[in-house]
Parts: structure tokens; sequence; C-alpha cells
């Protein structure tokens, strides 16, 4: 690897981290396309790169967490539940599947697009004060194995799909933040470590990008520790805002692809 590529791999991982870590997105959906398009990863050795970059990153943002207390809940611990076995799964769909990437793009898509539009409009335009209904246990697990699936298989942060849902139905970012990054640092890697062994069984570019890896995470590491600390600075409404601005603008970024 050329230092100017992990240069750019570095400056990625922070200016992508340091806006996504207070509303409890790792970066990796962003990071994905970069990696792909800019940085020339190939697939599918550009999922454990991801999730690699993921185990790299994750400290700073809940080094904050963790000194603000904000780690401990219930919530934290229903995602990982969910999420560990659902990222095996989806490593071992990954490499001896290999599902294609417009699918993907295009559930991204459908889910991030519509749901960013719709928290943005709730946000500016609150509905009447009712009784707010969270998501109970199972359904907050049942959706947490979904994500951890698809993190197994394209190496996303968990965030950036569990956040906007949990945020939309009520929980509020700064509960849903600390848990979402903690999920997704685990399971990020589980996730490392399953590709590591399946790479032993299977041919082809399994094992990631180690150096463009690292180089992406440590940008990802200072830009997760600053954005964390951003966090209690900025009011909920803010932070919905920006959730539902990043869904949207994830949702949009991956249906200009479709299109092309």
């Amino acid at each position: 690897m050329e230092w100017s590529t992990g240069l750019l791999g570095f400056a990625a991982g922070l200016l992508i981290s340091v806006t996504t870590a207070p509303v409890g997105v790792s970066g990796a959906v962003f990071l994905l396309p970069v990696q792909v398009s800019v940085l020339g990863v190939p697939s599918p050795a550009v999922t454990p790169t991801n999730l690699l970059y993921n185990v790299v990153a994750g400290p700073g943002a809940l080094l904050r967490h963790w000194r603000a207390g904000r780690l401990r809940g219930p919530l934290t611990r229903l995602l990982l539940v969910g999420t560990v076995p659902g990222v095996v799964i989806g490593a071992v769909i990954r490499v001896f599947a290999v599902p294609g990437p417009h699918v993907f793009r295009l559930l991204v898509a459908a889910l991030l697009l519509p749901l960013g539009l719709w928290l943005w409009l709730r946000t500016v335009r609150p509905a009447p004060t009712r009784t707010v209904s969270l998501p109970s246990s199972r359904a907050t697990t049942t959706l947490a194995l979904a994500v951890g699936v698809a993190g197994g298989i394209y190496g996303i942060g968990g965030g950036s799909l569990l956040g906007p849902i949990l945020v939309g139905r009520g929980t509020p970012v700064a509960t849903v933040a600390p848990a979402a990054l903690a999920s997704t640092f685990v399971t990020s890697i589980v996730g490392a470590t399953t590709y590591a062994l399946l790479s032993l069984a299977a041919t082809g570019d399994i094992a990631p990008d180690w150096l463009l890896g690292l180089s992406c995470g440590a940008g990802g590491l200072l830009g997760g520790y600053l954005g964390a600390h951003l966090q209690p600075h900025l009011p909920e409404t803010a932070l919905r805002l920006l959730l539902g601005t990043l869904a949207t603008s994830v949702g949009a970024l991956y249906a200009v692809q479709i299109l092309r």
C-alpha cells in the first residue's frame, strides 16, 4: 500500500467518524463505497477490511461513553444478543454464497431513504404528544439479529440501520448511540475473526487489507473520540436531524449507484 492511499484512508476514517459517532453510527456504511470505488479494495476482502476499521475505530467513541457512564443499560445487552450470532451467519453467507452488491444497495436504499426522510419530518413537525411505545425486548433482539447478518455480509456498522429505527420508535439518541457503537465494536471483532478463520478454508480475496483497514481505523479512532465528546453538547433535536440526514444520504448514495 502506498503512503498516499494510507493517508487518504486515515482522512476518510477521521472525517466520517467525527460526523457519525454522535448518533451511534461507526461510519462503515459510508466508508464501504470509498474503499471499493476510490481505494480499490477487492470483494469480498472489503467486508473484513471494513470490520477491521470498526475494531480499530470503535474504542475512541466507546472510551468517551464509558467515562460518562453511558454504556450501562439493557439496550446494549439486547443488541449484542442479536448481532453477535448474526455477524457469524452473515460472514458464512458472504464467503460461500457471495451475494451480489446490487441486492444490498437496493435494500439499504429502500430502507434508509424513506426512514431518514420520515425521521426528519417527525423531528421538524412532531406528532401530537402521546405515550411513546418503545420496541419490545424480543423485537429489538430480532432487529439486531437481522442487522448482524447484514453487517457480516457487507461489513457495515449496525448503528446506521439500528439508529434511525430505534430513534424513530421513540428511544432517545443518547441511549441508542453508545449501545449501537458497542454492538458494532463487539460484532466487528467476532466478524473479523470469523473471516480470518474462513480464509483458511476458502480461496479468493477473503482476508482483510490489513494496512488500509488499520489506516482507516486510526482516523476513525480519533474521529470517534471527538464525535462522542461532542454528543452531550448537541441538543436532541439536532442529533435526530443529523441521524435523519445521514440515513437519507446513505440511502440516496446507494440509490444513485443502483441507477447507474
